[in-house]
């Protein structure tokens, strides 16, 4: 049996899913057995249906769990099993056991899917380490492990270290070091390991673009070639060993710089194996790698910059790119056999209530009627829970405008003539009466009962809270534009149209009909003066137009020039922490690239005039 296993740092789930249109558009775009996924920035209240869940897939996430300032709603890791039968399966992609994390702290933790009775120690191997340790270090939601029988995945985001921040430095040390203590603990038992994600680290100086000669001296990187059969570790570097002699082999590159285009990057994706291959019989040269692995490669045509694309020096950095800064490795997996009949374990997000699949839910639509607004409450119900009496229950809530035309002047609603509303349930409308809609503006309650079979539905109520109709963003031309004065009530009651203040037989009548009524003579006199300043308003907004030319003309002529191409160069400012921060600097506009190449960034570097000023 073939076998093919994807790692792909998605720089957040919610823009990729968008991108192709689907979760599973996006899945099957791999066409992968097992799918890794790290990034996807969805913290656990996030975990909606749509992003979690697709036809034919089984999926296991790990989300953040830190509330540390900066890190809430980052990082994240997800599974996902393309298989045919999520139980009674003996499909190798399908695991017979997943676990959230890589200490084993967490499974202590409250979770869907779990039993009071699950309440496993602290992983083999890990003893030396305090629980507290250990829960900041998988905090973070940065590693998922699935057990597939004969081998045990894992599915690792690496975190991300400047060379300054010394926190995150040992904190990174500490992160490898207890994994790497996983992962002997495992192989110590004969077991098999494969290892995939986004590590952030480049092993070597030809997996990087601008490796200097000290490259390699990095702390992290010697670790990584330390875990190598090389280097006397039990690991196999499966893209290097099959691929030994390629350059410019890379996964990630920097957006804002538009690396990219120039193929500037970095090789921090990697897929690393170790253990016995599956052959009952030990012969010498046998490895995993040798006798299992087909092919592993990088899937470049994933790249957000194509060849077609514009080069930033003729306005292409001013285009959108669709896609993630990193692309997939994929690797290829041949002669492994099926295992026993299991069924998908606990952490699987099937298990999850907030996730219930749409195509497998029962719902009812409840319009409810007000003066004002109106309130569509949709219910869901799991046709499982039918039959189980469970009722995993989410309501949710979406307001709009009544139009003006369907409130009488009394300030009822009267778009529903029999003043009932309308219940949809598998296609057949039901109707139930609802309370009289003539409350004020303060909170309205409504309360719906549903009566159905086997009293599956339950009655409830609600309480919407009504809140002001937001207000549509402005134009810039609208600032330079008066507003006439002419108020509401006056036109409702004498219907006065443009034509009528353009007449002066029009305007005496209007003025006999309203005897001494200064408020109308005032606001047809607004009117009047608003008619004979257009010229006045025009000319205004040609002044205006003409200051923000010369604005932007200005703008063009203070922007320095770059030393290497004679271009415009592009502002920056400082984001990081220290001294300049928030001072603005320009730099050279085209994409960075090798030194050697003209056509790519010069290095030029210019500070803004002036620094910024800071509060104390």
């Amino acid at each position: 049996m073939k076998m093919k296993i994807v790692t792909y740092n998605v720089n957040g789930l919610r823009p990729r899913v968008s991108q192709f249109g689907s979760l599973r558009k996006l899945l099957d775009s791999l066409d992968a057995d097992i799918i890794c996924f790290q990034e996807t920035k969805l913290s656990r209240h996030e975990l909606r249906a749509d992003l979690v869940r697709a036809d034919g897939y089984e999926s296991f996430f790990s989300c953040t769990r830190t509330s540390d300032k900066g890190r809430t709603g980052y990082s994240g890791v997800a599974t996902f099993c393309r298989v045919n039968s999520a139980f009674s399966s003996n499909e190798v992609a399908l695991p017979l056991s997943g676990e959230e994390g890589f200490t084993g702290v967490l499974e202590n933790l409250p979770r869907f899917g779990s039993r009071k009775d699950e309440c496993p120690s602290i992983a083999e191997g890990l003893e030396d380490f305090s629980t507290d340790e250990l829960l900041k270090i998988d905090g973070e939601g940065r590693c998922l492990v699935t057990d597939h029988g004969h081998f045990v995945l894992f599915n690792v985001y690496g975190p991300r270290a400047q060379c300054d921040d010394k926190e995150r430095i040992q904190f990174k040390l500490k992160f490898f070091n207890i994994l790497q203590r996983r992962w002997e603990s495992l192989l110590g038992q004969g077991r098999r390991v494969v290892v995939v994600g986004d590590l952030n680290i480049a092993p070597a100086a030809i997996d990087r673009c601008d490796a200097g000669p000290d490259f390699e001296k990095n702390e992290f990187r010697t670790w990584f070639r330390s875990l190598l059969v090389g280097n006397g570790g039990p690991f196999f570097d499966v893209f290097r060993d099959k691929h030994p002699d390629r350059i410019q082999a890379f996964t990630c590159w920097s957006t804002s710089s538009g690396a990219e285009e120039f193929n500037f990057g970095s090789r921090i994706d990697h897929i690393i194996i170790a253990g016995p291959c599956l052959h009952e019989e030990e012969n010498q040269g046998h490895s995993l790698l040798t006798c299992h692995v087909k092919e592993c490669d990088i899937l470049e045509q994933f790249k957000r910059w194509k060849p077609g694309n514009a080069p930033r020096r003729k306005g292409g950095k001013n285009v959108k790119l669709e896609g993630s800064d990193h692309v997939p490795v994929y690797m290829s997996l041949m002669e492994i056999p099926n295992i026993q009949e299991h069924n998908t374990p606990s952490l699987s997000t099937r298990y999850c209530p907030q996730t219930l699949d749409v195509s497998h839910i029962l719902y009812l639509d409840v319009a409810i009627i007000d003066s004002r607004f109106t309130f569509e409450i949709r219910l869901y119900l799991s046709t499982r829970d039918l039959f189980t009496h469970v009722p995993w229950l989410s309501v949710s809530m979406f307001a709009r405008r009544q139009p003006a035309e369907e409130i009488d002047s009394s300030g009822e609603c009267s778009s529903i003539s029999d003043d009932s509303a309308i219940v949809e349930s598998d296609n057949q409308p039901i109707k139930r009466p609802l309370h009289t809609c003539t409350q004020s503006s303060s909170d309205l309650m409504h309360e719906v009962v549903i009566c159905k079979s086997n009293d599956c539905f339950k009655s409830f109520s609600s309480v919407v809270s009504k809140k002001k109709p937001r207000q549509s963003q402005l134009s810039l031309k609208s600032f330079f534009q008066k507003t006439v004065g002419v108020s509401n009530s006056f036109c409702a009651d004498k219907k006065i149209s443009q034509e009528d203040f353009s007449s002066p037989c029009k305007l005496n009548e209007l003025r006999g009909e309203s005897g001494e009524n200064d408020a109308a003579k005032e606001e047809i006199a607004s009117v009047q003066e608003g008619e004979s300043s257009q010229p006045t308003e025009n000319k205004k907004n040609n002044l205006a137009f003409a200051e923000w030319q010369r604005i932007q003309q200005h703008m063009q002529t203070s922007i320095p020039l770059c030393k290497g191409h004679k271009e415009p160069c592009v502002s920056r400012v400082v984001k990081k922490a220290g001294p300049n921060l928030g001072r603005g600097f320009y730099v050279c506009a085209r994409a960075e690239g090798p030194a050697s190449n003209s056509e790519a960034n010069c290095g030029f570097f210019k500070w803004a005039t002036s620094k910024s000023k800071h509060k104390g």
